[in-house]
C-alpha cells in the first residue's frame, strides 16, 4: 500500500529526551523513595512509622548509603502505595549497542541459503527491555541458477533495495523493487524474491520479532 505523502504525525517523538537516570542502584532507589514520600507530603517520621523502620535507617536508604532488602523495599512500596518495580524506575540499566564496520558483518548460514546467496548479519542485541529482537542483514545475490526459497516466520520485516531489481512476493501479491525502494510487511505470510530481474541484487533486510519468554 503506497504511503500518503502527508501522513499523520507519529505517536512517538523520536527526538524526546528522557529524564537523566542514576547509574548507582542504591542512589536511584533512595531518590525514588524520597520523591514519592515528598509527593505524598509525608515526613520521614510518617513513612518510618508506616514501615516499621527507624528514621535513621530510612534516611540512609533515601541517601543511597545502604542497599535495602527486598522485604524493606516491599514495605516501602506498600506504604507509598506504588508497585515495587516503581522504586527501580530511576535506575539507568546498561543499554546494548553493536558497531559493525563496513565489510565486517558476520557471514552466516540461514535456512534456505543457496550458492550465490550471501547473508551478512550486521548486528544483534539479544535480551533487552524493549521485548523485541532486531536482526539486520545485508543480502547479496549474484547467481540466479537456483530459485530463491519462500520464507515464513514470525515478526515484521523491512527491505531496502541497494542494487539490482527484483519482483518480490508477499502472500498473494508481488512488488517490483528497484534501488531506493522499500517494503515493510508481516513476515508470517509466505515471502521472498519471485523473479530476479537484474543482478547483482543487494538489499537490507531488517527482521523484528518478540523475545522468547
Amino acid at each position: 500500500m503506497p504511503i500518503k505523502k502527508r501522513s499523520a504525525a507519529l505517536s512517538q517523538n523520536p527526538h524526546a529526551v528522557g529524564e537523566p537516570r542514576e547509574k548507582n542502584l542504591e542512589v536511584a532507589i533512595g531518590r525514588q523513595v524520597r520523591e514519592l514520600r515528598k509527593r505524598q507530603r509525608m515526613t520521614g517520621g510518617d513513612l518510618a512509622g508506616k514501615t516499621g523502620l527507624s528514621v535513621g535507617m530510612l534516611s540512609k536508604i533515601e541517601n543511597g548509603v545502604i542497599s535495602p532488602s527486598l522485604n524493606t523495599m516491599s514495605a516501602l512500596a506498600n506504604a507509598l502505595g506504588v508497585p515495587l518495580v516503581q522504586l527501580f524506575s530511576g535506575f539507568e540499566e546498561p543499554r546494548g549497542a553493536m558497531h559493525v564496520k563496513a565489510g565486517q558483518g558476520a557471514e552466516i548460514e540461514r535456512a534456505g541459503t543457496r550458492a550465490g546467496h550471501q547473508y551478512n548479519l550486521l548486528g544483534h542485541i539479544g535480551s533487552n527491555n524493549s521485548g523485541v529482537v532486531v536482526e539486520p542483514y545485508l543480502l547479496t545475490l549474484t547467481d540466479e541458477s537456483e530459485r530463491f526459497p519462500t520464507f515464513q516466520h514470525e515478526g515484521i520485516e523491512f527491505l531496502y533495495i541497494l542494487e539490482g531489481r527484483v519482483s518480490y512476493r508477499h502472500g498473494d501479491q508481488t512488488y517490483l523493487l528497484e534501488p531506493g525502494d522499500a517494503l515493510l510487511f508481516d513476515s508470517d505470510a509466505p515471502h521472498g524474491p519471485e523473479d530476479i530481474l537484474e543482478l547483482p541484487l543487494r538489499y537490507l533486510s531488517v527482521i523484528t520479532y518478540p523475545q522468547a519468554a
